[in-house]
């Protein structure tokens, strides 16, 4: 069975995208700022780990669920909208297939608000953004966080 990460020409095909891909969103004027100060090697291995999965890779993620990673940042809808837009340039530059593209592209989607900071963050919890009751995982699925004791 061939994978979207098969089409894509592999973990090596992949991490040639995605290192374009990240070295693009750091030299962005609307999002790189979001980037200063962080390891861009590790980035891109972490970003190749997470396309990977998405693309039918069996390689684990070893970053953190994205609600996590992103949540002190304050992404707005145009930034991740912006950020999508330069990871379908890259896809396209790169003449991805169209199939890959529309699976990453939708893949990236699903996980709008676990990223984005507004309204749909609020769970009637004190605080800025209310209590992060979930976790997305890099399947893109909720998973539930740990139960603090105490």
């Amino acid at each position: 069975m061939t994978t979207l990460l098969d089409q894509i020409g592999g973990p090596e095909g992949l991490q040639r995208v995605v290192d374009d891909f990240v070295e693009r969103m750091l030299r962005d004027a609307m999002i790189g700022f979001h980037f200063s100060g962080v390891d861009a090697a590790r980035l891109k291995v972490l970003e190749a780990q997470f396309a990977a999965v998405a693309l039918g890779g069996d390689a684990p993620y070893q970053g953190r669920p994205v609600r996590s990673a992103h949540a002190r940042h304050p992404i707005s809808g145009g930034q991740f909208s912006r950020r999508k837009e330069i990871l379908r340039q890259t896809l396209e530059d790169h003449g991805v297939a169209a199939e890959v593209r529309q699976g990453w592209l939708e893949h990236t989607e699903r996980l709008r608000q676990a990223i984005v900071r507004g309204p749909q963050d609020r769970c009637g919890v004190a605080g800025a953004f209310g209590a992060l009751l979930t976790e997305v995982g890099a399947d893109g699925a909720e998973i539930a966080p740990p139960v603090s004791e105490g």
